[in-house]
């Protein structure tokens, strides 16, 4: 983990509510598929807000993040080419997945496709990856061109206006059997992650789920994004995770 003053290089909207943003790290920093950012805002706002990590090439770093108070707001609004902002990271133990699992599905919604593009760009051309992704309708689909890596992709819209008709996570079941993985990644919001721990049990397939909890510090300190563990304990979603095996923590 660094603490560094960061130069930005393009802050631009690229969906409906959403914005993506690259920096320059000043030198190479390692990410690992699933970590995340903490970024200043400046202003009034004294907190941090954490955001994953999209892509990390070298010294390039890009992050994605939906518009929704005023932290992210001034962020979109206040952050342009040449700017320069405070930036903590890496940050979390990120996705991993073992040599013996090649068939590899991803199953993202909403913003919970950031984290599981980094893990396709990681992993691509090393594993079969069959991505399922999630949008609210056409206004909201972004960054198609990086899903395409994966060897197969299956986007889902709510309304039905790209795609399949549905979510992510039921494109992913109707195709469990002919698709069956040796492991499934996933990020997004609650409901879709419960719902997805609720097909899945009883299949016998190992899940890693990303939680999407608010942040104070992002390194474990302030407690904010505590969450409950099936075993009676308590987890730090920055800090002991964000990624969980599906069946550690309550959804």
């Amino acid at each position: 983990m660094r603490e560094i003053t960061a130069t930005v290089l393009e802050n631009k909207k690229i969906a409906e509510n959403i914005w993506s943003l690259t920096f320059s790290a000043g030198d190479d920093i390692r990410i690992r598929c699933g970590q995340f950012a903490m970024l200043g805002v400046g202003g009034q706002q004294l907190l941090r807000r954490p955001i994953a990590v999209c892509k990390a090439e070298g010294e390039r770093v890009t992050v994605c993040y939906q518009l929704k108070g005023e932290g992210t707001r001034r962020l979109a609004k206040e952050y342009k080419a040449g700017e320069t902002i405070s930036v903590l990271l890496p940050l979390g133990n990120g996705f991993y997945v073992k040599d013996e699992e090649q068939r590899v599905a991803v199953v993202g919604g909403g913003v919970g496709i950031f984290p599981l593009i980094s893990v396709i760009r990681e992993y691509a051309g090393k594993k079969h990856i069959s991505a399922y992704m999630g949008f609210r309708n056409k206004r909201a689909l972004c960054m198609e061109y990086e899903m395409q890596r994966s060897d197969k992709l299956v986007i889902a819209t709510d309304d039905g206006s790209v795609g399949y008709h549905g979510t992510a996570v039921q494109a992913f079941m109707e195709d469990l059997e002919g698709e069956r993985p040796d492991v499934v990644l996933a990020c997004g919001p609650t409901p879709m992650l419960r719902a997805l721990k609720n097909a899945m049990t009883g299949k016998g397939i190992p899940v890693y789920v990303s939680l999407e909890e608010r942040m104070g510090c992002g390194i474990g300190a302030c407690l904010v994004c505590v969450c409950d563990r099936t075993d009676g304990k308590h987890a730090r979603v920055c800090k002991d995770g964000p990624v969980f095996e599906i069946g550690e923590v309550i959804l």
